[in-house]
């Protein structure tokens, strides 16, 4: 098996109000990125840190984004905060596999600054399949600091029946800012590809999940 490009490492401690603790996020591993989806125009000012950590049910998500400018829905499809199209203004993004590698099969998962969501089954077929995979999120927004964070409670069984840490997934992780034609299109793993295009699975890194839980879950669960 090839190395690792990213750890999602086993809760230490109970959920506190659903989402990790924050001395948990501080002992995650982390990834971060701010180059395009060729590699190329790093900004800074458009970084984006990853972490990860899982339990038996559920993998957590902590995306911390800087930002030029905010371009982001007014309004959600849903009272629950979903939005279809989420991609067409400021989103954090993962893109998630735990089998047929290389293949057009995983799901997806995005935020924005503003606290909507979307989440798809990805398949050959050229229109997504809504995954209905009850995730939970939280975001919060510091405008005077130009950065919003964002945490994602995904369960794992949205995404695999047969969850095992042992066994290794695939993912990518993107971001995109702004407007035409100043708009921004980043990649934790380059797709390189002429124009923008994230759905490109044979680049997708490495993910691996360390350790095994040894506390049962938590019963108090805060929804946004």
């Amino acid at each position: 098996m090839s190395a690792p490009d990213v750890v999602a490492k086993k809760l230490s401690s109970q959920l506190i109000a659903g989402f990790p603790s924050d001395a948990d996020w501080q002992l995650a591993s982390r990834i971060s990125f701010c180059a395009d989806w060729q590699g190329k125009n790093a900004d800074p000012q458009r970084s984006t840190e990853v972490r990860l950590l899982w339990s038996p049910e559920e993998l957590y998500l902590r995306f911390e984004c800087r930002y030029r400018e905010l371009f982001t829905f007014q309004s959600a499809d849903r009272p629950d905060g979903r939005k279809d199209h989420l991609w067409d203004r400021d989103v954090a993004e993962a893109f998630l596999q735990s089998d047929r590698f290389g293949e057009k099969y995983y799901r997806e998962f995005e935020v924005s600054p503003n606290g909507f969501w979307i989440d798809l089954e990805i398949t050959p077929d050229p229109k997504p399949i809504d995954l209905n995979s009850g995730l939970r999120r939280t975001v919060l927004l510091d405008e005077s600091r130009r950065f919003w964070i964002a945490q994602l409670a995904i369960p794992i069984k949205s995404i695999t029946s047969e969850f095992g840490p042992e066994k290794p997934w695939r993912a990518n992780f993107f971001r995109c800012e702004g407007r035409d034609p100043e708009r921004a299109y980043l990649a934790w793993r380059a797709t390189n590809t002429p124009q923008p295009q994230f759905h490109v699975p044979e680049a997708f890194g490495v993910l691996t999940f360390e350790g095994k839980c040894t506390f049962p879950p938590a019963t108090h669960i805060l929804h946004l």
